[in-house]
């Protein structure tokens, strides 16, 4: 109450939000250091410059299941993966999104749009790979589907479509099935 009372007297009085969360407490008005509130900084980091996928304009499911298939290549677990895409539809980048087991990737929308955001795509083409080889979809292959395409519409990015890649060049476009 003595601080305050006298902090009023020097006209030094400062209950703001800004000055509660940036500046130390009463004895200095010196901008805080470690031990404010924390800020943070958001960056997409390329990890392979050599590999530019942007010459790639994606018309089909084919052509993506292409650079998914050649991207998944060896992968013994199921990845799901994400394709950035342009206003062109011209690929920007590719982010795996999730390696999960033998049979199943966890998979959440905040994940798969994050980097797509920061990557300012206009649409997005998921995919994931059946270690088996089948790639038909599962029943809960077509509820995430769903789910991403619920989440795509109110992010205003469109999802183009998901893609499930076997082996021998096999694969299944949810979209071309109905799903969504």
């Amino acid at each position: 109450m003595v601080a305050r009372a006298r902090a009023n007297a020097e006209g030094r009085e400062q209950t703001s939000l800004e000055h509660a969360l940036f500046y130390e407490p009463e004895v200095s008005r010196r901008p805080a250091r470690e031990s404010a509130l924390p800020v943070f900084r958001i960056e997409l980091v390329r990890d392979n410059p050599a590999d530019d996928h942007s010459q790639h304009t994606i018309r089909s499911p084919e052509e993506a299941a292409r650079i998914f298939e050649r991207y998944l290549k060896g992968a013994d677990r199921e990845n799901f993966v994400t394709m950035f895409l342009d206003t062109k539809s011209r690929v920007i980048g590719l982010n795996t999104v999730s390696i999960g087991t033998l049979d199943s990737a966890l998979v959440h929308p905040r994940e798969v749009f994050k980097p797509a955001i920061l990557a300012n795509a206009s649409s997005v083409i998921v995919c994931h790979n059946h270690p088996s080889g089948d790639p038909q979809p599962s029943p809960e292959d077509r509820q995430v589907t769903a789910r991403l395409a619920e989440a795509a519409k109110v992010l205003g990015i469109d999802l183009l479509d998901h893609v499930v890649v076997g082996c021998n060049g096999k694969h299944c476009s949810l979209k071309q099935l109905g799903v969504f």
